[in-house]
């Protein structure tokens, strides 16, 4: 990720606090002039929106940071911290949402100034709707797990008030009370889903995850195009660490061949997995001809991957 992109990832990430702050308030402001518990728990949930864009933009601005000596890899991973806990706050979140919800359905009340609370919820998930969208489009562009996962999460919330929208205007229709605390209990069992699957994409960026293999493939092509000169290239490894993406393999050589030759392979076969894969950190091991690998003679006729 270049410096331009580290700048427009950490300025989304700023712009998500007020945001949400404005858009948990207007869900709040719904709930007040109704008195809906459907409409608390969408509120109840927006906090979590406010909390995680704030350890977003804290995340995003340390996994910026340069390599230094303790971290020579880089701070990529930093930005994966932040989704994990983001999706544990969903999870809470939820509970939350149910602990308002199960007792109002011992006593469900009609909703009051339907129109204007309803009206007031649906501007704040228009707002959502937008913002989710930029989230996760500039996430996915710049490789960040953070603004991508932050993306989904009020993506999910955009879809969570819109189920509240239909169920309320269905109570008020039917006159069936119970409906409103119901939706609720609805609305938690979804959130807690979404804030399993942050947790669980997050874990398995920790975990050193592979590149998609569409990637991968376009990486092998890269390198087979660009290997002339090199009798085969074996053991490739990928991973992405955030925004980072590491790619790892052995390049067997002729035995006398030049140092100078192999090196300038490398740098050929480098400059095209970078076209691909902008940004990549690349190791190449250069192995001369009868090497083993893994017990195995490598002796190619042409470079293959």
């Amino acid at each position: 990720m270049t410096v331009l992109d580290n700048r427009t990832v950490l300025r989304f990430a700023f712009w998500g606090i007020p945001l949400s702050l404005g858009v948990m308030g207007l869900k709040m402001l719904a709930w007040w002039v109704t008195g809906s518990v459907a409409l608390l728990s969408d509120g109840l949930e927006s906090t979590v929106n406010v909390i995680a864009a704030v350890i977003a933009y804290a995340m995003i601005g340390y996994a910026a940071k340069p390599a230094d000596a303790s971290h020579p890899f880089g701070h990529h991973k930093a930005e994966y911290f932040s989704a994990v806990i983001e999706g544990v706050l969903i999870v809470v979140a939820a509970l939350t949402i149910l602990w308002e919800a199960i007792p109002a359905m011992t006593a469900p009340v009609l909703i009051e100034a339907p129109v204007l609370g309803l009206a007031i919820n649906l501007s704040a998930g228009v707002i959502n709707a937008i913002w989710a969208c930029l989230l996760i489009r500039a996430g996915t562009r710049h490789r960040s797990p953070a603004l991508s996962a932050d993306g989904h999460h009020i993506l999910s919330d955009v879809v969570t008030s819109a189920g509240v929208l239909v169920g309320l205007v269905l109570a008020l229709a039917t006159g069936y009370a119970i409906l409103d605390p119901l939706l609720a209990v609805v609305v938690a069992g979804n959130i807690l889903f979404q804030g399993w699957k942050v947790i669980s994409r997050s874990i398995d960026g920790l975990m050193d995850r592979a590149v998609p293999a569409e990637e991968e493939e376009a990486i092998k092509r890269a390198i087979a195009t660009n290997a002339s000169g090199s009798l085969g290239v074996h053991d490739l490894k990928t991973r992405q660490a955030g925004p980072a993406t590491f790619v790892d393999f052995h390049m067997v050589v002729p035995e006398a061949m030049p140092v100078g030759e192999a090196h300038d392979i490398c740098d050929r076969i480098e400059d095209a997995i970078r076209a691909v894969q902008p940004g990549a950190r690349i190791a190449i091991h250069v192995e001369p001809e009868g090497e083993k690998a893994h017990g195995v003679r490598v002796k190619t006729a042409a470079p293959r991957v």
